[in-house]
């Protein structure tokens, strides 16, 4: 039988700690449980598998956790800090320590109304009010609710209220570009200037920014057409204002016309530009800035001071002016920003969806019968809540009364409603379509599989691909090389260019500064990542980090476990057979009664058969599981082992006289196990794990992917080669251990290979974590599905196919991204220049460079956005 070795999983809590907490601590960490900061793992303390990082150790399952904490071990500490004692202890409005348990909706009586905490009734902090009395944490809370008594007794308002919005909370905001820039609130990034999103998921948007600068636009804008109308009226028949109004009239209406716009409209550009020079963090809006600030002030002094300029400025004796391109310019990067920020809230739309999908009651069926309709926030686990068809189901639970068929497809992607009876699971979000029933609340809140499935698809889809790297090494130098260019260009158009040199060169530096983007760049991986996350999920494919995502297209071996990832994982009993001197129920009941003692799958499958046969299973006494063998132990003071022919080889049993039966059940793909008595073969009991339906389809689309296909198993080799026969497989690896899974993985990838690993065990947990893409079923456990990097919420196989699928649409719009972004740059930035006048003439305009900057951006979200469409 496989060995599920058990593996609980822990929040890591680190303290900061002085040099005799250290000691002490040093001390008893060998006989200590840790947990893997980066997936969840309780390890042991491994000093090979150490890193100490601000005076902490912390302890990994993998040299892969490692590698990833040690380049970005934030990343990784953030998480623990909402739970460690450090940040939890103190509660702001009394300054008391919360060490106790969280309060619920049953102990109401001796929660503090003012903080929240739990407490014990205590006469000297208690206040009677309206006939019933509160008990507090401390004086202060007590004097604050003497105060405003209905202050603290009034419900709270709907958390998920669509009227609020992530700024109304104190939520941390991030960079979509730059991960690693965490604030409180939101603000702009100080690397590339970009506006921040909000870090956690919400159904509500945030468009503050987006408000801000649509005003902007739109008054930008009314300003800028007259403008434009004004400067080129030579051009309207009948409308020449230059000769009608005077030369410093018409000169001093564009500058009163160009003045809000670049002053008041391009001020967040001008902000930021001055933040990248004082942080020395170049970006986009140095650009802007630089080359917007140029023509507008050259045209404030040409104004002023017209005769203070060469000639080489001058055009026909006259100083030239470029209020209207300033205008332009900082308008059309205006309507960039709009376009820009409205297409970036279309890429996590997946979440948005998601989020939706939650109701925000539900109604609780009291202990005397009655119905209430309660918000989300006061489910509790264990309460019974009545589904109504139609309804959504509020939270994870099972049914524990009525029947009917629920639409799992916005969880699962599977259109097919499922039946579901009592003892069924069911799952929040999901839709009930026809019959009532009483589900029984087991998660609630962000333990539910959507609240889980929301957090990672919000967490992938702001980590960072390894395809960023290049992006982010041209980055570095793209901007202080563009100024440089400018620069040159201005030289060259004044030391070689014809008359009016100066003016000439000033437009050929303007249009330089003002056409780069570096943004476009630096949007290229991260927008395609998150839209392509978001459309996995859809899927019911749960993609955890963006490496995985790109490293999935790479994938060619499939490494899978065979119970609950090629089968059903609910295998039953179809042979028992009884050896000379034993009955067919001795070996049910003595096999039944040690299992009744293990958690294998297997082991439940026969002590689920022996109750249907009716029999009473007998207590054992010295019970042991052998890992990866099987179990034993003393029954009715006899030594009783079940397992596989390495147990009985192990115990010296001899089985020969029960191999051939044993042999025929093995080629029919079913798991043997003997049972033998006081060291005497008994009998044999068989078991057989139905393939799931969608295997062999899965099986098939993999191969003609181009993917070889493994599976390991602790079965033996007969019927490991069975399950490979029936399916296709390349290759079987039969009677491994759970360390031998990691071992056989590692041995892949020394010869090069490129391994994802499928499971759902426990005991797969180490080869997933190993595997370069680590691939759990969500039907599995948890341990397993942390250490993936790839979830397959429904457990079918089918989605790896569609995982590599994404992937390779993924990394093709990303190379489609970075592609434009490049050429787009290398291109424009010489045209600005000025390298086509020599044979066409050609001085770009910098309004024309603006326009074409504002597309740039534009053009690589919405290019990213295709990805919501794509099928899979």
């Amino acid at each position: 039988m496989d060995d599920h070795t058990h593996h609980s999983h822990a929040d890591a809590s680190h303290r900061h700690e002085n040099d005799s907490d250290r000691s002490n601590r040093t001390r008893a960490e060998a006989d200590m449980p840790f947990t893997d900061p980066v997936c969840g793992m309780k390890v042991a303390a491994d000093p090979d598998k150490k890193i100490e990082y601000e005076g902490i150790n912390y302890y990994f399952c993998s040299t892969r956790c490692m590698d990833k904490f040690r380049a970005d071990p934030l990343a990784y500490i953030h998480k623990e800090t909402a739970s460690s004692p450090a940040s939890s202890s103190t509660h702001t409005c009394c300054g008391m320590h919360h060490d106790a348990e969280p309060c619920t909706a049953t102990d109401n009586r001796h929660v503090d109304p003012v903080c929240g905490m739990k407490v014990e009734p205590d006469p000297s902090k208690s206040i009677d009010y309206e006939g019933k009395t509160y008990y507090f944490c401390s004086q202060s809370c007590m004097a604050k609710f003497k105060e405003n008594p209905r202050k603290y007794l009034q419900p709270k308002p709907e958390a998920s209220s669509a009227a609020e919005t992530p700024a109304s909370k104190k939520v941390m905001y991030t960079c979509p570009m730059h991960p690693q820039i965490q604030q409180i609130g939101p603000g702009n990034c100080p690397i590339c200037g970009m506006a921040l999103e909000p870090m956690e998921a919400s159904a509500a948007q945030d468009t503050t920014e987006l408000r801000d600068m649509t005003r902007r636009f739109q008054i930008s804008l009314a300003l800028t057409v007259p403008l434009l109308a004004v400067s080129m009226s030579e051009f309207i028949p009948g409308l020449n204002l230059h000769h009608r109004m005077g030369i410093n009239a018409f000169n001093w209406l564009q500058a009163i016309l160009a003045t809000p716009v670049v002053l008041w409209g391009g001020w967040p550009f001008f902000v930021r530009g001055w933040a990248s020079f004082r942080t020395w963090n170049l970006n986009m809006f140095t650009l802007i800035a630089i080359g917007t600030a140029a023509a507008q002030f050259f045209s404030y002094f040409a104004l002023l001071f017209p005769a203070a300029l060469p000639d080489a400025f001058k055009v026909n004796g006259m100083v030239p002016l470029y209020f209207e391109a300033a205008a332009v310019i900082v308008t059309l990067v205006l309507l960039g920003q709009v376009l820009e920020l409205r297409a970036r809230s279309r890429t996590n739309s997946a979440i948005k969806s998601l989020l939706e999908l939650a109701p925000n009651t539900a109604l609780r069926i009291n202990p005397d019968g009655s119905e209430q309709e309660i918000h989300l926030d006061q489910v509790h686990a264990g309460d019974r809540l009545r589904v109504k068809p139609g309804g959504k189901i509020p939270v994870d639970g099972e049914i524990v009364d009525g029947h009917s068929n629920i639409d799992e497809s916005m969880i699962t992607g599977e259109p097919i409603p499922v039946e579901k009876q009592i003892g069924d699971k069911a799952t929040a979000g999901t839709v009930n379509q026809t019959g009532s029933f009483v589900l029984r609340a087991e998660k609630v809140g962000a333990d539910t599989l959507l609240a889980r499935i929301i957090q990672m698809v919000n967490e992938a889809g702001r980590s960072r691909a390894p395809i960023q790297k290049l992006a982010d090494k041209v980055s570095g130098w793209f901007v202080p090389a563009v100024v440089l260019i400018a620069v040159a260009a201005f030289l060259a158009w004044a030391i070689f260019g014809p008359s009016p040199a100066l003016a000439n060169g000033l437009v050929a530096a303007v249009s330089v500064l003002i056409i780069a983007c570096p943004c476009a760049l630096g949007l290229a991986t991260p927008i395609s990542i998150m839209v392509g996350v978001g459309r996995g999920a859809t899927e019911g494919v749960l993609i955890k980090d963006a490496e995985a995502l790109e490293l999935m297209e790479k994938v060619d071996t499939l490494v899978v476990d065979k119970t609950g990832t090629l089968t059903e994982g609910k295998p039953k009993v179809q042979n028992v057979i009884a050896a000379d001197g034993f009955t067919e129920t001795d070996v049910l009941i003595n096999a039944a009664s040690l299992d009744a003692l293990s958690e294998h799958p297997l082991a439940a499958a026969i002590v689920n058969h022996a109750k249907e046969q009716g029999l009473e299973l007998k207590t054992v006494e010295q019970f042991e599981s052998v890992t990866g063998q099987g179990v034993r132990g003393r029954i009715s003071g006899k030594s009783v082992s079940l397992g596989n022919m390495s147990l009985m080889q192990k115990e010296g049993i001899d089985v020969s006289a029960l191999q051939n039966e044993a042999q025929s059940l093995r080629e029919l793909a079913q798991t043997v196990m003997f049972l033998s008595i006081e060291g005497t073969p008994a009998g044999i009991v068989s078991v057989a794990d139905p393939i799931k339906p969608s295997t062999r389809e899965a099986i098939q689309q993999l191969h003609a992917a181009g993917l070889r296909i493994v599976v390991v198993t602790g079965d033996n080799a007969t019927t490991a080669a069975a399950v490979a026969r029936q399916l296709g497989l390349d290759d079987f690896k039969a009677e491994v251990l759970p360390q031998d899974k990691l071992e056989y993985l590692k041995a892949l990838q020394q010869e090069g290979r490129i391994v994802a690993m499928a499971g759902d065990g426990v005991n797969d947990a180490p080869a997933l974590a190993q595997a370069n893409v680590g691939i759990a079923m969500g039907t599995g456990t948890d341990v397993a599905m942390n250490s993936a990097r790839i979830v397959l919420v429904k457990g079918d196989l089918r989605g790896i196919a569609k995982a590599r699928l994404l992937s390779q649409h993924t990394m093709k719009n990303i190379r489609q991204n970075l592609f434009f972004a490049f050429i787009y740059n290398f291109a424009g930035v010489p045209i600005a220049a000025g390298v086509l006048y020599p044979w066409f003439g050609l001085l770009l305009s910098p309004m024309i460079a603006s326009a074409a900057m504002s597309f740039s951006s534009v053009s690589v979200i919405g290019n990213a956005l295709r990805l919501r469409n794509k099928s899979l």
